[in-house]
């Protein structure tokens, strides 16, 4: 019932997959990243959605949507996805799409968190799980878990405890959601 959607290397995947969660369908906008080596190591069906296949983003969505919807997805997991999603997907899976995103929200949106909490001087970072609608981490947030922000931090050492949060704390609520 779960669709997960991923760009890179799929550490919040093999989380879900790890907590057994029911992963039907994995999605991915990049060929040849670990992450589709790891739904394929499950033996979870995996597709790659291009936008160079596409015409635009809304008929790359559409076409996503319903290969997703095709594979009984219920819910859809952004676990590391790195391209906002068009209103034709999301109306698609509505109320039905969350996102794990590495910083505090709505303090530190966007595709460089770390970045701009470090440079701001913030005293934590979170692993934050949200809502998705047509905005850059703009949702509502469903649950976070802080990550103080030590005073040696590199955005690489802080990327791995954000992490090992997420990593907690993705699988709890998305179990949270698959009950209701």
């Amino acid at each position: 019932m779960i669709g997960v959607l991923v760009s890179g290397e799929g550490s919040n995947l093999q989380a879900l997959l790890d907590a057994g969660l029911p992963v039907v369908a994995v999605a991915s906008n990049e060929p040849g990243v670990r992450a589709l080596e790891r739904a394929e190591s499950a033996g979870v069906p995996a597709a790659v959605f291009a936008l160079a296949d596409y015409e635009d983003r809304d008929a790359r969505d559409t076409a996503m949507a319903g290969w997703l919807e095709s594979h009984g997805a219920e819910l859809v997991v952004c676990a590391g996805y790195m391209q906002l999603l068009r209103p034709r997907f999301l109306e698609r899976f509505p109320g039905r799409v969350v996102n794990v995103h590495p910083a505090p929200l709505p303090d530190f949106p966007g595709a460089h968190p770390l970045e701009d909490l470090l440079a701001a001087g913030a005293p934590a970072a979170a692993a934050t799980v949200h809502y998705v609608d047509e905005g850059v981490d703009t949702g509502p947030v469903i649950a976070s878990e802080p990550v103080p922000v030590r005073a040696d931090d590199t955005v690489e050492l802080l990327r791995e405890r954000v992490h090992e949060a997420e990593h907690r704390l993705l699988p709890k609520v998305v179990r949270e959601l698959c009950a209701r």
